[in-house]
């Protein structure tokens, strides 16, 4: 998939708010047709859900299944709704919330002094247990690349050096914007 233009993005932002409020409202999203023919090529995708900078949900699909536009909808339900970390969203939460959309790109296999900081996200996994952690996680807490690697190791319920002993390392980049910081004006309506 190709890099979103502003416009593509700010669709996205818009119906992942649409998706947001309507299963906050509802728990239930509307039919809708594609917007865009680049939107609804397959495309994996999380989207975050921010609370005064603290996360408040975040939940996405690694894989591109899907329409990306229908992806991002799934996800902002997901994260309003059933991320297990966090009580669901209520309704008078909404407009404390601040939508953060992340495109993936596919995944790839990278070795671990290739890991480059707020660049790439990680996905690591040995068995059944696998971990992901989003390309501005690690940029945001400041942390190097081995801090990086053994948190995603953590995530997937691994020990820390799990990353150093045959797990799988795989890595991808993402596209990440969102929505402006300040008051949200809800809409059950996307342009």
């Amino acid at each position: 998939m190709s890099p979103l233009d502003e416009n593509q993005q700010k669709v996205l932002l818009q119906l992942a708010r649409q998706a947001l409020t309507e299963a906050v409202e509802t728990y239930r999203l509307s039919e809708m047709a594609a917007p865009s023919e680049a939107l609804a090529e397959p495309g994996g995708a999380f989207v975050s859900l921010h609370k005064r900078e603290m996360l408040r949900g975040c939940i996405g699909h690694i894989e591109a299944v899907g329409p990306l536009y229908q992806t991002v909808r799934q996800c902002a339900l997901a994260a309003a709704l059933h991320d297990p970390r966090f009580d669901p969203v209520t309704p008078e939460e909404l407009p404390e919330l601040r939508l953060e959309v992340s495109v993936l790109s596919p995944f790839f296999e990278i070795a671990p002094e290739q890991v480059e900081v707020g660049k790439h996200g990680l996905l690591i996994s040995r068995g059944a247990r696998r971990g992901l952690l989003l390309p501005q996680v690690a940029a945001q807490l400041n942390w190097d690349r081995e801090r990086f690697l053994a948190e995603t190791c953590r995530k997937a319920g691994l020990e820390p050096e799990a990353w150093q002993r045959g797990a799988r390392i795989q890595a991808f980049t993402a596209q990440v914007f969102a929505e402006p910081a300040g008051p949200v004006k809800s809409s059950t309506h996307a342009a």
